[in-house]
Order: C-alpha cells, then sequence, then structure tokens
C-alpha cells in the first residue's frame, strides 16, 4: 500500500489536525513559550515498518484533549486522548497513526479476562506484539497511573519499545506502572463488553482467560474525532 499523499503535505496534514495553532517548522527549541514538548521517535530498521507510514512530528501539544473513533466489526468506540496528562508523546502518536490509517483493516490479537488483567490489546498488524510502525518512543510514566475500567495505555515488550501497540482496559489490570496511559474511553463500552461475552480461544499456558477473542475483533477504521 501506498501513501496517497506526499511527504510535504502528509507533515502539513498531521501538523494542522494535531498540532493546531503551532507551525510545523516550528523550532523546538523555542519550545519555551508553546504548549509542546519534545518527542523522540526512533527508527527500528531491525522491526520495520509493516504498514507505510511516516513518524509523528518530534513534538506535542501538552494541552486539551483529541479524540479517536475505533470503529470495530462490533460497534464504534471513542477514545478521549489526554494531551495534558502524563503521556503527551504517546496520545500525539496514536492521533498520528490513526490519521494515516495505520489501524485500519487490522485486527485485534489478544483478550484477556482474568482476575488480573482484563484487556483488548491492539495495534499489531501482523500478530500479537508484532507488526509496528518501524519506530519506537521512550515510555511517559510517573507512578501515578491507575488502569481502571476505560483507560487506554500504550502496550510495549519493554521499557521505550512503545510503538503502535495499545491496550483497552474492559474491567481492571492489576499491573505495573509501566504503561504509558493516554485517555480514556467516552463512548463505546458497551462495545467491549461484548467483545469479552464473545469469549477467549486460551493461547498462554498461563492461564484460560488470556489469548485469541473467539470471534475476530477488527477495526475496520480509526478516525480522528468521532
Amino acid at each position: 500500500m501506498k501513501l496517497r499523499w506526499g511527504v510535504t503535505a502528509v507533515v502539513s496534514a498531521l501538523a494542522a489536525v494535531l498540532l493546531p495553532g503551532v507551525a510545523a517548522t516550528a523550532p523546538a527549541a523555542s519550545a519555551g513559550s508553546l504548549p509542546i514538548v519534545r518527542c523522540e521517535f526512533t527508527p527500528t530498521p531491525e522491526n520495520p515498518a509493516a504498514r507505510p507510514v511516516l513518524r509523528p512530528l518530534p513534538f506535542a501539544l501538552i494541552r486539551g484533549t483529541i479524540d479517536v473513533t475505533f470503529r470495530f466489526n462490533y460497534g464504534p468506540v471513542t477514545v478521549r486522548l489526554n494531551r495534558a496528562g502524563a503521556a503527551p508523546c504517546a496520545a500525539h502518536n496514536l492521533a498520528s497513526l490513526a490519521l494515516q490509517r495505520f489501524y485500519d483493516h487490522s485486527q485485534c490479537w489478544r483478550l484477556t479476562n482474568s482476575s488480573r488483567l482484563g484487556v483488548l490489546q491492539c495495534g499489531d498488524i501482523y500478530e500479537a506484539e508484532k507488526g509496528g510502525p518501524g519506530y519506537k518512543f521512550p515510555d511517559e510514566v510517573d507512578g501515578t497511573e491507575t488502569y481502571e475500567r476505560g483507560t487506554i495505555a500504550m502496550g510495549n515488550q519493554g521499557p521505550g519499545t512503545n510503538g503502535s501497540e495499545f491496550f483497552i482496559v474492559h474491567s481492571f489490570a492489576n499491573i505495573p506502572k509501566n504503561y504509558s496511559v493516554m485517555g480514556k474511553v467516552v463512548r463505546g463500552m458497551d462495545v467491549l463488553d461484548k467483545i469479552v461475552a464473545a469469549g477467549i480461544i486460551p493461547t498462554d499456558p498461563n492461564g484460560p482467560q488470556d489469548g485469541l477473542p473467539a470471534k475476530p475483533v477488527k477495526i475496520q477504521k480509526a478516525t480522528v474525532g468521532f
């Protein structure tokens, strides 16, 4: 699949939507007077992009919110990303990938519903934890993270390995505070409940409530806004 826009057009579009009022060419060194923070998106040639996308702009707004709607085959789920929270670069990244259609026609490969962990994990193109955007970025955690029902957070494979993977908590998650919290579901928790009710095909030998969704869960389209 080829990008439909040229590089200049894509950068301009991302800047206009993700950083309204901040020029795409604004030097980060002068960010002291602007409500932005530097972000470090590092290429991962050892794990090339599963789909052609540009890395996000290297700075993110630190005020306001932005909504992303995932249109699952079960129904729409809208998450409100908190730019002013602890993980502005993660929020910026998720919106950038949605704008570039990275998540469109992808599958969510993991569903858990144990006494410790109740989440739907998405964002990997090939299979669970395989098929990212071709770059990584640092964790944004401060030790105050909580993972209650409705939380959307970055998934990773260790410190500093954030990319496209994310999870949405459908019950609760009793996990270490190692995962950058981006925001909350504001519409569609009933859709998550339907996904959980359909069941799980266990793939983890450590527990029967961890594996593939019994009925495939697919993101038909991800859009910024409703």
